[in-house]
């Protein structure tokens, strides 16, 4: 059985000294990262967002140079990054086989660089923006993250 799993981060985490960190592995979820977190003074309950930071930076083992991966890195990660991974330990620790043989297939399909052509006096890239992104959704997922809804504002 497989515990672990590379990923490859949309963007990267930059650490103080400028180095971009993309790769990294994340191995599945026990009930143990699940619920330390909550005893945390920090965290006030089950709905709270840092909860999120606290599970990831459990079973994230590796990131780029990075062997101790803290909520600190975790938080100053890019939100695309942090979405990104949030689908990524969905789809390990509850998505069928298929969803995480679509996702590692997505991810080796964005490694590859993007091909170009010419058309008219454009040129146009087919890049894989969007291919892990769609991939990492398990079957009836819903699409978390398909739109971001706006709050209105008031009294302005």
């Amino acid at each position: 059985m497989k515990t672990q799993y590379e990923f490859l981060l949309p963007r990267g985490y930059i650490d103080e000294a400028g180095a971009v960190h993309r790769r990294g592995v994340m191995r599945l979820a026990t009930a143990r990262d699940e619920l330390e977190p909550l005893r945390d003074p920090t965290i006030a309950g089950p709905d709270d967002p840092r909860l999120t930071i606290l599970v990831l930076a459990r079973v994230i083992e590796r990131l780029g140079d990075i062997e101790l991966v803290t909520a600190h890195e975790i938080q100053d990660l890019f939100a695309v990054d942090l979405a990104y991974l949030q689908d990524f330990y969905g789809v390990i620790n509850f998505g069928s086989e298929q969803d995480i043989d679509a996702l590692l297939a997505a991810q080796e399909q964005a490694q590859r660089p993007p091909t170009t052509s010419v058309v008219g006096d454009e040129q146009s890239a087919s890049g894989n923006e969007g291919v892990i992104r769609d991939a990492v959704r398990p079957a009836g997922a819903g699409g978390r993250r398909a739109s971001i809804e706006e709050i209105p504002q008031t009294g302005r």
